[in-house]
Formats: structure tokens, C-alpha cells, sequence
């Protein structure tokens, strides 16, 4: 049984794991421009193996973050259909959640283009 309140949880869900996403991209952005920097400057190999090891977490969790957002994004698509089935269509609820499925598809359209 879909109700509004699994509705909310589930768009807050997948809102949060696209700021996560957003988030590890502007890490990996930050931590390569860091690990350049310390190779221009001849940094210290230990330090910059370190940096390395931070700048590959960084971008191991980006597909980590992508399966957790596609599982979130089927999770509220379904309790989507189900509330339609139930003639819940209507309300500021299922408004929010329609866009921000819109948003998170765009998203992955923009990301494997």
C-alpha cells in the first residue's frame, strides 16, 4: 500500500543521493586538482601516493552512488504507479516526486552523453 508519507521518503531519498552525487564529483574535481598540483611541485612520493589513494575512493564511490540513485529512482517510480493505480494522482506530494524523477533522469541522459 503507497501512501503519501513512502512518497515523501522516497523523493527526499533520491533528492539527497543526487546531492551525494553532485558532492563526490566536486571531490573528485578538487582532489585531482590537488594530486597536479603536488606533482608539479614534486611533492614528497609517499605524500603523493597518499593523495593518489584519496583522489581513487573518490572516484570508486561515483558508481557506487549511481546504483544507489537508479535503485532509489525505481523504488519511487513504483510507489508512483502504485498511488496512480489508487487514484492518488493529485497533491503537491506526487507534483515533487514527477519533477524529480524528470530531474534525476535529465541527469543520467547528461552523464552517459
Amino acid at each position: 500500500m503507497a501512501t503519501i508519507r513512502n512518497l515523501k521518503i522516497k523523493t527526499a531519498s533520491c533528492k539527497r543521493i543526487v546531492k551525494e552525487l553532485h558532492s563526490y564529483e566536486k571531490e573528485v574535481e578538487r582532489e585531482a586538482a590537488k594530486t597536479a598540483d603536488m606533482k608539479e611541485k614534486g611533492a614528497d612520493p609517499y605524500d603523493l601516493k597518499q593523495q593518489e589513494n584519496v583522489l581513487a575512493e573518490s572516484r570508486m564511490m561515483i558508481p557506487d552512488c549511481r546504483k544507489r540513485l537508479e535503485s532509489s529512482l525505481a523504488d519511487l517510480k513504483g510507489i508512483l504507479a502504485e498511488m496512480e493505480e489508487a487514484n492518488q494522482k493529485e497533491g503537491p506530494e506526487v507534483t515533487e516526486a514527477e519533477s524529480t524523477i524528470v530531474d534525476v533522469e535529465k541527469l543520467f541522459e547528461t552523464t552517459e552523453s
